[in-house]
């Protein structure tokens, strides 16, 4: 295993505080965030391989950027619901959230159980990494038919009325991914949508940037 206490040395000579008022602005960061790129992160990944020890070691500091890096570097085919289910109720950023989301999680075998389960929970951001695993699988499973997503579709449905920002945005990547992948998906997304519209804030305000960009086009037309 590489030294974690060296990883995160090397971390440090990478941080730029410059940057952190900037990633305030943005919600990007939780509390203790050095100023490092993603760009970079993806780099040192690159050099470290893939290495369990070191991902739960990185993950143990509770250094924001070393989080994300644990998240590149652990072994999707080995991770377990428990570690996931631990890591999720660590998120304290959008960022981090989605960090995890995209690099890991949508990458492992319990990606869409997990995605299900965490939409359904209270905790923010628990709550939004389930839309964010959503999002990633629209995108990243060419072969799924259109029937796979669509208890990703009913699970939007009952939990996007949620007016909290990091949760509705959420919700509304996951339907705009969805209704992008085809025509069949498209439409079942925006009768999604169109549902929401009688619903409360949260649904409302999804429904509606939902509609914005799905009712632009259709997959597959110019």
């Amino acid at each position: 295993m590489t030294d974690a206490a060296a990883v995160l040395g090397r971390l440090h000579e990478l941080a730029d505080p410059a940057r952190l008022a900037g990633m305030a602005r943005t919600g990007v960061g939780g509390a203790r965030t050095l100023g490092v790129t993603v760009t970079e992160l993806r780099a040192l990944a690159r050099e470290l391989g893939r290495d369990r020890a070191l991902a739960a070691a990185l993950w143990d500091t509770g250094v924001h950027e070393a989080r994300i890096l644990a998240s590149m570097v652990e072994d999707p085919s080995a991770v377990d619901a428990a570690q996931l289910d631990a890591w999720a109720a660590g998120f304290d950023a959008w960022d981090l959230c989605d960090q995890v989301c995209q690099n890991l999680v949508r990458h492992t075998p319990l990606a869409w159980d997990r995605a299900l389960a965490w939409a359904a929970r209270p905790e923010p951001y628990v709550k939004r990494a389930g839309f964010a695993v959503m999002a990633g699988l629209a995108v990243s499973e060419k072969r799924a038919g259109d029937d796979r997503f669509e208890p990703f579709l009913r699970a939007v449905a009952e939990h996007a009325d949620d007016d909290r920002p990091v949760v509705r945005k959420g919700a509304s990547w996951a339907l705009r991914q969805m209704g992008k992948r085809s025509p069949g998906l498209h439409g079942r997304a925006v009768a999604t949508a169109e549902g929401l519209r009688s619903g409360g804030r949260g649904a409302r305000w999804v429904a509606a940037d939902v509609l914005r960009e799905l009712g632009r086009r259709t997959p597959g037309r110019s």
